[in-house]
């Protein structure tokens, strides 16, 4: 993969997440949803990549590239690790710092980008990046910089959308664009800039980065039943908070949409 056209990047609407004010921690946001209807399935996979690994995150660190509002920084701050997260966009780094310090955890944040990460060489001991590399004008630069900040045997774990036509229809047509069902914001996601699981596989080769593993992941109730609640919440029926309550992605083997993984720094 290369790094995309300014064309097809101009498409994505990035500056969403410089929105004024908590558009991450309030239960009613659509930001939020990444907390309740995510972080269960992602969080509960990297636990299992730890223990597989046989690693304790107490004494290691940690990096989040592209942590927003730090709904997931936390997660990985709790697991025991000394966490670090980087967010280009200020006024979620705002959120994420606050945030945290109401919290009473201990997390450094700085402003910065995936394609120059302000950090020496082999810095950290795991580097966590996900809903992000589908958001990257230079993916190739990203891995790259993961890769350089990583130390020998540390853990690159992601997600990421793939680049299929189940993911047109529901990543894009379902979910942005077809004001029956939509809960995103019509441009939050390209689907030129969605990632084939192969074409991150290449990516990770070609930086010193051995590819272990991808699992899928499919919705936690049938598809009528998610489009019902999706309804609901467009009549006005339901707001975010309870669409989160009653949706959720769990681990499966079905990479059409969402997958997730990891890679060790060799």
């Amino acid at each position: 993969m290369e790094k995309v056209t300014q064309e097809v990047y101009a498409k994505i609407d990035n500056d969403y997440y410089k929105g004024e004010g908590d558009i991450w921690w309030q239960p009613d946001s659509m930001l939020h949803l990444l907390k309740t209807s995510l972080n269960p399935c992602r969080v509960g996979y990297f636990k299992k990549v730890l223990h597989k690994l046989a690693i304790d995150p107490q004494g290691k660190t940690a990096l989040e590239v592209g942590s927003g509002g730090g709904i997931l920084t936390e997660e990985v701050a709790k697991l025991g690790f000394t966490t670090t997260g980087i967010e280009p966009a200020e006024q979620s780094l705002n959120t994420a710092i606050n945030h945290a310090r109401l919290s009473g955890l201990t997390i450094k944040y700085d402003k910065g980008f995936s394609e120059n990460l302000p950090y020496p060489d082999q810095s950290f001991d795991c580097v966590v990046c996900c809903d992000v590399l589908e958001h990257v004008m230079d993916l190739p630069k990203t891995i790259s910089e993961i890769s350089r900040v990583l130390k020998p045997n540390g853990v690159f774990y992601y997600d990421t959308l793939n680049r299929t036509f189940i993911s047109k229809l529901v990543a894009i047509k379902i979910w942005q664009e077809w004001k029956r069902w939509a809960f995103m914001p019509p441009n939050i996601h390209n689907w030129d800039m969605f990632i084939k699981p192969e074409e991150l596989k290449t990516l990770l080769a070609q930086n010193k980065l051995d590819w272990k593993e991808h699992k899928g992941t499919s919705p936690s109730v049938s598809i009528p039943k998610m489009l019902g609640y999706l309804r609901k919440r467009v009549k006005g029926e339901w707001g975010y908070a309870e669409l989160g309550k009653n949706f959720q992605l769990k681990e499966s083997n079905d990479m059409n949409i969402f997958y997730l993984g990891y890679a060790i720094k060799q």
